[in-house]
């Protein structure tokens, strides 16, 4: 019901109506604010964003991206959740939030090459000290942390060359030190590890990949156990005016159903496309974490469930750059792209030495990215593309 006393214009922006409680359905609503507004000064007064049990601002916080924190956290064993607008941002704001000038961190050599060219800015431009560390390093890690040492990232596994590295120990020398894990998780979704289980402090996950399921967005997630280092998180969350919009994250939460169902499909049909290769006189490895021979394979079947549908090779050395760049082109249902967990099955080349500090690995490595075809017809695909080398 309009009021008859204000003219059409004012009546357009100021109406009344509101719609009868009790609406059900199976998909949580999208809401969409920039402002979100306050019954009284008191109430405007009192709300803190940090606590979430108040709306103040939609940059904050909505009940559509709240409900998609507390599931994503609820996957991951953990209690708060923080949403960023892509994986990297999500990397970025435990940066922000835990280092500052004059303080360490080690990242792995198989770290996630975007995190790598942060660590590095970070000590180029921030006087941050950044080093690297043998993913297989377990305990030894204790050697190298430092007394202003404040931040360990880890990658289970590396999203390139597949080292599952020995968490329970990296995480069990970091403890004893006081230093902080965080673990880029994505990989598994969430699905395959229960990473706060052995002893990670901080959880990232690039909702672009499995969450999504669709190719078809960006975005981050931070998730933490500990109600202190939350707070911390959210801070710098705050500060670099992270958001995320509702339609991205209705997606996400969209794809959560299935979440599970899919990443088993995609891994189903990895292991069958990487077995098949494993018999191929062109390639000299499979680097999938799930066969034996994977370095690190052992900490994989002591604390994985599962694997996904990323893996990589390694091609025989006697093929040259040119000859494997032929290959990827001749695919026909790989597509060539970055990423993974959509539906579309992708193969990208490595040149490693330029991203890796100690690589003695020969030969091209050749990332595949399993979707959801048939895995004859993507078996079918890459032996067609084998004959052009």
């Amino acid at each position: 019901m309009t009021d008859k006393t204000i003219s059409l214009q004012t009546s357009l922006i100021h109406n009344d109506y509101t719609p009868p409680a009790g609406f059900g359905a199976f998909p949580p609503a999208i809401h969409h604010a920039s402002t979100v507004l306050f019954p009284n000064v008191q109430a405007m007064r009192s709300g803190d964003w940090r606590e979430k049990n108040a709306y103040t601002y939609g940059l904050h916080g909505t009940p559509t991206t709240f409900t998609l924190e507390a599931r994503l956290a609820d996957i991951e064993g953990g209690k708060h959740c923080l949403l960023a607008p892509s994986g990297l941002a999500a990397i970025s704001m435990v940066d922000f939030a835990l280092l500052k000038t004059g303080d360490d961190i080690l990242l792995p050599d198989n770290i996630y090459n975007p995190n790598r060219v942060l660590g590095n800015w970070l000590q180029e431009s921030m006087g941050i000290t950044a080093r690297y560390y043998d993913p297989l390093i377990g305990a030894g890690i204790a050697q190298l942390i430092q007394p202003n040492t404040k931040l360990i990232w880890a990658e289970a596994p590396g999203s390139v060359s597949m080292e599952v590295p020995d968490l329970p120990a990296i995480c069990a020398a970091a403890k004893a030190r006081g230093v902080i894990v965080a673990l880029d998780n994505t990989w598994s979704a969430g699905i395959a590890v229960r990473a706060f289980d052995l002893g990670v402090d901080i959880v990232i996950q690039a909702l672009t990949k499995y969450q999504s399921g669709g190719a078809d967005l960006l975005m981050g997630a931070v998730i933490v156990r500990d109600a202190a280092l939350h707070d911390t998180l959210s801070l710098s969350h705050m500060r670099l005016g992270y958001g995320v919009g509702a339609d991205d994250a209705y997606l996400v939460m969209r794809g959560l159903p299935t979440l599970k169902l899919r990443f088993d499909a995609h891994d189903a049909g990895a292991r069958q496309v990487a077995t098949w290769l494993k018999g191929r006189p062109e390639i000299a490895k499979v680097l999938h974490p799930a066969f034996a021979d994977c370095p690190g394979h052992e900490h994989w079947k002591r604390d994985f469930t599962g694997a996904g549908g990323l893996f990589s090779v390694l091609f025989d050395a006697r093929y040259t750059e040119e000859q494997t760049d032929r290959f990827v082109d001749a695919l026909k249902l790989f597509q060539i792209g970055y990423s993974w967990g959509g539906p579309n099955s992708l193969c990208v080349p490595y040149r490693m030495q330029a991203s890796r500090r100690n690589w003695g690995e020969q030969g091209t490595l050749v990332r595949f990215n399993v979707g959801l075809e048939d895995p004859t017809d993507l078996i079918a695909d890459i032996e067609q593309a084998l004959a052009r080398l």
